[in-house]
């Protein structure tokens, strides 16, 4: 997982992956609308080859590449965790949702709507 965050930690890469989201595309394409160096860009490249986020094959004399998600899956899963409600969160939300429950079988007892106040 932390290789993939480094290799997705780059804007420059961010951009390629999302390139390649919709097709493979070459190596010159792919440095094609970058303003960097095709060195630089290839460097890019084996980042993200190396964190298994692409894939290359050879076609003739070009290089052609191609997305791979399945080393997304674990970053994700981890900011899945991040993003859910903590353990605490789970049980005050357990708890709200008791208290309005019991508050509102308290005034269908007393033969009340729970919207009405109590008169004391």
């Amino acid at each position: 997982m932390d290789e993939v965050a480094g290799a997705i930690a780059d804007p420059v890469r961010r951009e390629i992956l999302l390139m390649l989201r919709d097709e493979p595309l070459s190596a010159g394409q792919i440095a094609d609308r970058f303003v960097i160096s095709r060195p630089a860009v290839s460097r890019h490249l084996r980042v993200l080859r190396e964190a298994g986020l692409v894939r290359d094959t050879a076609e003739g004399r070009r290089r052609v590449y191609a997305l791979v998600i399945a080393p997304l899956d674990e970053l994700a899963g981890w900011l899945a965790r991040l993003t859910r409600p903590s353990g605490w969160q789970h049980h005050l939300d357990a708890l709200e949702t008791e208290v309005y429950r019991t508050r509102r079988e308290r005034h269908q007892a007393a033969g009340r709507h729970p919207s009405q106040k109590e008169t004391a």
